[in-house]
């Protein structure tokens, strides 16, 4: 995915979040690939810890190749 995305905004310069957002949002590839995006406007609190159990309930699924290195997170709810 971010090969796809550092190839579309290649050269254009990154100025503003909205920028970079627009850039990442209309990424797509021949086969079929489209990213979507859209700004976080939420304010996160610093430093917050997780604790084992709740990461343990994150949905990670590593892939059959290096799933050390490449893995996603899978989401029941996204469209």
């Amino acid at each position: 995915m971010f090969c796809h995305i550092n190839k579309n905004w290649r050269g254009r310069p990154l100025v503003s979040r909205e920028t970079v957002v627009n850039l990442i949002g209309n990424t797509k590839t021949a086969k079929g690939l489209r990213i979507r995006a859209k700004p976080d406007e939420n304010i996160y609190e610093k430093g917050k810890k997780i604790t084992d159990s709740e990461l343990e309930s994150v949905n990670i699924e590593g892939s059959d190749f290096h799933g050390e290195w490449d893995h996603r997170i899978k989401m029941s709810d996204v469209q």
